[in-house]
């Protein structure tokens, strides 16, 4: 009767490993959109320090005429941002990993006991 609780509390903590599993490849998968948007934020105010021609920006669907500073306030606004989601990202995808390896000592301790 015994075994048989110690297998299913096993299956459980197998099956949050799974899931846990699941979360930080999806939080992976998010980071890495939140970086390709920096990258191109950082192409983006690049090229506004580099060029001498009128700066615009997409408003909706259509593309107005704006001043440097206006769009690199911007850009730098929604950088910043970014980076305080991949720091949480970051944050809570360790925490995840610190589980992980918690219920896998646990699980692998029950595994050698068998």
């Amino acid at each position: 009767r015994d075994k048989m609780k110690a297998n299913k509390e096993t299956q459980d903590k197998i099956s949050q490993l799974q899931l846990i599993e699941q979360n930080i490849q999806n939080f992976l998968l998010q980071k890495q959109t939140f970086q390709n948007k920096l990258f191109e934020i950082d192409n983006a105010l690049s090229e506004i320090n580099n060029t001498k021609e009128p700066v615009y920006k997409i408003v909706g669907s259509i593309m107005v005429s704006s001043t440097k500073i206006e769009v690199k306030k911007d850009l730098e606004s929604k950088k910043e941002i970014l980076n305080i989601r991949i720091k949480n990202l970051e944050k809570q995808e360790e925490k995840l990993k610190e589980k992980a390896n918690e219920l896998q000592s646990e699980v692998m301790k029950e595994l050698q006991k068998k």
